[in-house]
């Protein structure tokens, strides 16, 4: 299947088609400015993303103040990279805007719930992912931060964030240096262990250990299992983060 789609890929003329293949993380950039226009247009771009009833459950902060910058490159999981992108997004998942103009019709609105949260990190993550192909097509990198969901009480002091409004996403864009753009892509797991048919299919022992496989290098499948193990999903951010949205989803309960 992976020979298949890189076959694919090669045949594709469209663009955008391409771009999504070709788009990668950025973490160093250029310095260079973004034009106020080309802002704009992404900010326009991320407006124009599916949202569910037309409700446009998020609103997007653009972080400009240095200070405010600085410190979020510390409550992210201590990035400095952050700080130096020329533009800086939080997509915010926004149960307050609707919650308060119903109150304004003179309605009294049940309080939003964790339904209504999912569905609003939907709408966010939608409208941030058109803001993330809109700036490749610009030749603007990005990268999610999704650190944000951590350290709910310091976030919420620097963004202003009352209840009801969760950071679903932060995104930060600049010009890649060459470095950037030269840096392969990493490798995806292959098609057919994330495109099922129908019904959901646990994968076996061998089939983890098949998917998995050409990112193990020197090292066994459970060793290296082991250390990702330890590096992502059992570090001390995984738990913040987890604690840190608990603590958000206080609201909606």
């Amino acid at each position: 299947m992976r020979d298949k789609i890189m076959f694919i890929k090669d045949k594709i003329s469209d663009p955008t088609i391409r771009s999504l293949y070709e788009r990668k993380s950025v973490r160093v950039f250029t310095g260079a400015h973004i034009p106020e226009d080309d802002v704009r247009i992404i900010a326009e771009a991320a407006a124009q993303a599916p949202t569910a009833g037309n409700q446009q459950l998020y609103t997007i902060l653009r972080i400009t103040d240095p200070e405010k910058k600085h410190r979020l490159s510390i409550s992210c999981d201590n990035q400095p990279f952050i700080e130096e992108a020329d533009l800086v997004l939080v997509f915010c998942a926004d149960c307050l805007r609707w919650y308060r103009a119903y109150e304004e019709a003179g309605i009294e609105p049940r309080k939003p719930g964790e339904g209504d949260l999912m569905l609003a990190v939907s709408d966010a993550l939608i409208a941030a992912q058109n803001a993330v192909v809109a700036a490749q097509a610009l030749g603007i990198g990005s990268c999610y931060i999704g650190d944000i969901m951590e350290n709910a009480e310091v976030q919420r002091e620097i963004l202003g964030l009352p209840a009801y409004v969760f950071p679903a996403a932060m995104l930060v864009f600049g010009y890649p240096t060459e470095q950037q753009k030269e840096r392969p892509k990493p490798k995806r797991l292959d098609l057919d262990y994330v495109f099922q048919e129908n019904v959901y299919h646990e994968p076996t022992g061998e089939e983890f250990r098949k998917m998995f496989g050409d990112r193990l290098g020197q090292k066994t499948y459970d060793d290296w299992m082991r250390a990702f193990y330890d590096r992502k999903y059992n570090s001390d951010f995984a738990r913040e983060m987890t604690r840190s949205v608990r603590k958000f989803l206080e609201d909606f309960q």
